[in-house]
């Protein structure tokens, strides 16, 4: 009798552990490929095609973790009358959300293109993107931040823009306010100023986030985005450009020049991958130019790209640190220290290890 009890309690473990692990296995399956990638995909999917045609179409776009799962989601939700057309779906997208915008037939016009902004991309980049992928040429896009009227105009829409873009001393008056991101645009005859109120649309609902946190700062929505665009670029992860938004305030604190290479490069319109700097362009003053003269204390005149938002929440809400110097190597690991001799002995360690940057 005691043998068959210990049988059925073994089988009941069994079977508990059994639908547990199914459970499990179940709720991975149907979760996201990657909750942080939202990089828009373009999917068709053709009138007349069954489940299993659909669920083929989606792990082909790496929009699924596995096709059966699809079909089982399917049956066990009544998952039904899936529309035909063309969607925007992403990676971070669960089959709920996947499914939900297949069923309710929330298609785009099939002549709408998909357009990658990168991060960190300035507006020369972003001019060369536009005319690379749309009938306008980068010319027009410059011609549009030109436009007085138009400038005011957006300034009067966003909140986040104020008169500070239209200072003299600044090349283009959106850089650091176009969000990066992958956009589905109408066709390639959209004009420059739809894109750009897109883009700006993009960056009120990262922003709109953070309100609370702006209100509360000692620097202004530029500043912030300034900072931003400069972390951006010097470094890759959300630490280490939290580390480096750290050294950026401490430094201003202390009155010090903020001393970024990537400022000086903006400032004198040069790509970094493109050639050293001249000791001439780093010794001469420009209200970019943070390792020029007169700059000590001072915050850029303006954005040096687009940052991510990543590179936004980094300046906004920086790490506490008592740093006050950082180098990246070629593989750009970036180095904290919190003297200056500290900081010449790591540039002198890079050299010897063959890791310093050299273009």
């Amino acid at each position: 009798m005691r043998r068959l009890r210990n049988i059925a309690l073994l089988l009941v473990a069994f079977f508990t552990t059994l639908i547990v692990s199914l459970g499990v296995i179940y709720k991975i399956g149907i979760s996201s490929v990657d909750k942080n990638d939202d990089k828009i995909i373009l999917v068709e999917i053709k009138k007349g095609m069954t489940t299993t045609d659909i669920a083929k179409v989606l792990k082909e776009n790496d929009l699924i973790k596995n096709e059966i799962m699809f079909k089982v989601y399917a049956k066990l939700n009544g998952v039904n009358s899936l529309k035909s057309g063309y969607f925007e779906l992403s990676k971070n997208m669960d089959l709920e959300a996947i499914t939900t915008k297949i069923q309710e037939g929330d298609t785009v016009d099939p002549n709408s293109i998909i357009v990658l902004f990168k991060e960190g991309l300035n507006m020369r980049g972003i001019a060369n993107v536009i005319e690379k992928n749309t009938n306008n040429n980068a010319d027009s896009v410059f011609a549009l931040l030109e436009d007085e009227t138009y400038i005011n105009e957006v300034i009067e829409k966003y909140w986040f823009l104020e008169d500070d873009i239209k200072d003299v001393n600044i090349y283009y008056p959106l850089e650091g306010y176009l969000f990066p991101n992958t956009y589905t645009l109408r066709d390639k005859d959209v004009t420059v100023k739809e894109i750009f109120e897109i883009m700006l649309n993009e960056t009120d609902k990262i922003l709109s986030k953070y309100k609370d946190e702006i209100v509360a700062s000692k620097y202004n929505v530029h500043e912030l985005l300034t900072i931003a665009s400069m972390a951006e670029l010097e470094g890759v992860s959300l630490d280490d450009r939290k580390n480096i938004c750290g050294v950026f305030y401490n430094r201003l604190d202390k009155k010090m020049s903020l001393g970024s290479d990537v400022t000086t490069y903006y400032a004198f319109k040069v790509d970094m991958s493109e050639r050293d700097l001249t000791k001439k362009e780093i010794n001469t003053y420009n209200a970019f130019n943070t390792r020029g003269p007169n700059m000590s204390g001072k915050i850029p005149v303006g954005p040096v790209a687009n940052p991510s938002k990543e590179a936004i929440e980094a300046a906004i809400i920086p790490a506490i640190n008592d740093y006050l110097y950082f180098v990246a190597d070629k593989n750009r690991k970036v180095y904290f220290t919190k003297t200056d001799s500290e900081h010449n002995a790591k540039v002198k360690e890079l050299k010897n290890k063959g890791l310093w940057i050299e273009w």
